[in-house]
This record gives C-alpha cells, sequence and structure tokens, in this order.
C-alpha cells in the first residue's frame, strides 16, 4: 500500500498539570526571564471579536536539549503555559516529515513515554520556582494528563482528505490508539468517530489519546485541543479534591454524632466545611469560563468532540453532584448547630425562671 508523505507538520505532546489554587499571570510575567508572551486563537475564519481566553494564558518558550523519541526528535524547545486556575501544561514539538505509515511507530513511541513525562516534571518545577509566590499555594499535583496531537500542515503532493479517510482508516485508527496491532472493525469506527472539516482542504479527527489534524494553518484547533486536555485534567483533579473535601466534612459531622461538643458545631468547623466548598467551585467556574468559543461555531464543534471524547459533561455532573452534596452537609451542620442553640438557650431560660422562683421563696 502507498502512504502519502508529509512535507511540513509537527506532533504537539503535552502534558497538563495542576499546580496552584491560582496563578497571577502579570506578576508570573513580570518574573519570566524567558521569551514570553500572552497568546490569541488566530482567526483564519471569520469570527467575532469576542472570541479568545479570558484571561489570557502565558505561554514561555524555554530552549533545551532535543529528546529523542523512537526515530523521531523534539525540537531543542519546551512551551509551558500557564492559566490563572492553577494549571500547568508542558509541550514538546516534534517535526514531522514523512511517511504516514511512520506515524504509527511514533505513536507507540509516545505512549507512556517516561522520559517526557519525567521532563515535563521538571519543566513545570522550574517554571513555578521561577514565579514563586505568583502561584497561591503552589504545589505539583500527582495526577498528569497527556494529549498527542498529529498537525499535517502539508503532504507532499495534494491528497484528496476523503479518500484519505476511507483508504486508510485502519491506520489513522491505530494512530490515534497507538496500537501496532490490527484493530477490529467496531473499534475503528470509535477512533474514527469523532471527526469534523470546515473545508475540503482540512480535516480533524478526535480521540480520548491524541488528535489527528490536516491543516495547512490549524494553530487555532490545536489550541482548543489543548485547552480541552488540560481542562479534563482540572476535572479529574477537583473530582480527587471533592473526594478529600466529603471525607473532612463526614469526620465533622462525625465528631457531633460522638457528642463531641456540647454547642454543636463550631464556627470554625462551619467555616473550614464553607471553604471547601466555595474553593471548589471557584476552580470548577475558572476552568469551565476561561475559553470563550461561543463566537467560532467550527472551533466550538471541535472543543465539543473533545469534550465528548474525555467525557467532560459526566465529569462536570460528578463535581456538580458532590459540591451539591458538600452545601447539603454545610446546611445540616448549621441546622443542627442552631437547633443545638436554640435547646441550650430555653434549657438557660427555664434555669433562670426557676431561680427567681426560688429565691423568691426564701
Amino acid at each position: 500500500m502507498t502512504y502519502p508523505r508529509i512535507a511540513h507538520g509537527e506532533c504537539h505532546v503535552t502534558f497538563a498539570y495542576d499546580v496552584a489554587r491560582s496563578i497571577d499571570l502579570e506578576e508570573a510575567e513580570r518574573r519570566v526571564s524567558e521569551t514570553r508572551w500572552r497568546p490569541s486563537l488566530r482567526r483564519k475564519r471569520r469570527t467575532p471579536t469576542y472570541f479568545e481566553y479570558e484571561p489570557s494564558p502565558l505561554r514561555i518558550t524555554r530552549d533545551g536539549a532535543s529528546i529523542g523519541v523512537g526515530s523521531f526528535a523534539t525540537r531543542p524547545a519546551v512551551e509551558i503555559m500557564l492559566y490563572d486556575f492553577g494549571a500547568a501544561a508542558a509541550i514538546y514539538t516534534l517535526p514531522l516529515e514523512c511517511s504516514l505509515d511512520a506515524l504509527l511507530e511514533l505513536s507507540d513511541a509516545l505512549y507512556d513515554n517516561e522520559v517526557l513525562l519525567e521532563d515535563s516534571r521538571r519543566q513545570v518545577e522550574w517554571m513555578l520556582g521561577v514565579i514563586g509566590s505568583a502561584a497561591g499555594h503552589s504545589h505539583i499535583a500527582p495526577v498528569v494528563e497527556d494529549y498527542v496531537i498529529y498537525h499535517i500542515r502539508r503532504f507532499d503532493e495534494p491528497v484528496d482528505l476523503e479518500r484519505l479517510y476511507e483508504t486508510h482508516r485502519r491506520e489513522l485508527a491505530q494512530i490515534l490508539r497507538a496500537e501496532l496491532e490490527p484493530l477490529s472493525e467496531e473499534e475503528v469506527r470509535e477512533a474514527l468517530d469523532a471527526r469534523a472539516a470546515y473545508g475540503p482542504d482540512d480535516m480533524t479527527i478526535v480521540d480520548w489519546n491524541a488528535a489527528f489534524v490536516v491543516d495547512s494553518e490549524g494553530d487555532d484547533v490545536i489550541a482548543v485541543l489543548e485547552f480541552a486536555n488540560v481542562e479534563l485534567l482540572e476535572m479529574r483533579f477537583l473530582d480527587r479534591r471533592l473526594d478529600r473535601a466529603l471525607d473532612e466534612a463526614y469526620e465533622q459531622l462525625s465528631r457531633r454524632r460522638r457528642g463531641a461538643r456540647l454547642l454543636g458545631y463550631s464556627a470554625a468547623d462551619l467555616e473550614r466545611v464553607a471553604e471547601l466548598q466555595v474553593d471548589n467551585a471557584l476552580v470548577f467556574e475558572g476552568v469551565n469560563n476561561t475559553l470563550k468559543l461561543l463566537g467560532d461555531q467550527y472551533l466550538a464543534r471541535i472543543h465539543r468532540l473533545a469534550n465528548r471524547r474525555f467525557h467532560i459533561e459526566e465529569w462536570d455532573a460528578s463535581i456538580m453532584r458532590k459540591l451539591q452534596t458538600l452545601e447539603s452537609i454545610y446546611e445540616k451542620m448549621s441546622d443542627q448547630a442552631a437547633t443545638r442553640r436554640l435547646e441550650l438557650l430555653e434549657w438557660i431560660i427555664i434555669v433562670l425562671i426557676a431561680v427567681s422562683i426560688v429565691i423568691s421563696f426564701v
């Protein structure tokens, strides 16, 4: 079988981390001495002026050593993207000038690549050291989300993308799933199900492990997919945080049932549960409101495809349910504390009445 040859393309490998409760991007920008800029999504299509990041993340390019990945190698630089809601992403780029079937080898080499993973963590640690206090409550969570985007800008010869899709659909599915062995027809259909195109000369296929983009420009599509990966990371991290918050809130309830306090829950108990609820709700809203896509229907469709692949709606529903549970626990604790105080007040009144009666007889 003859495979088309890629004349110009890149493979973007993204590792997303949660690194802080929030990041002051203005202060972080002042502290970074490397090359830096605030990226805007390029508009090759007709889009309103309000289609933009809000607030715009900070992208830093840091020179470094090239890292070998099979027969490929990364460019000698890594890009680090910082988001105000406390996420960071390390992005590696591998130039692509090869036959389409060579991506099978690359996909296998990239899957669970420990070298890139360890280097990405070092890069993020370095960045946290540079920005210092601009990152509030800085940390590097153990949860990491990686994603691969194969971006083909141009083939050696003109290619009919519909024919490419039909002829090499099995190979495309293997590239997206990082599988060297042939896949079943059902698995191929599933891997290629999330497909979109704006014109006859571009095509985007989104899967849970990787995406395949054919577009002479396509930087806006790449940016949306990179953000969707960060979004997934934050949903996973937030879901774990809420599990811990629910455990802590349940412990507060257990103390009361064990009769730990005569007056019920203290103000500190209620404040702690309220803080858990508000902190997590703010992170949730910050992630969901960063990227405004209402002005570009095609990019909004790409974002929806990525969300479907990453099951973002299911993560959202789980997080909302846990936030509501935290709110319910707070309300129960508050109601019980108020009831306990009223009971105590009633007993005080009864005792005062009894004392006044005894005093009158004496």
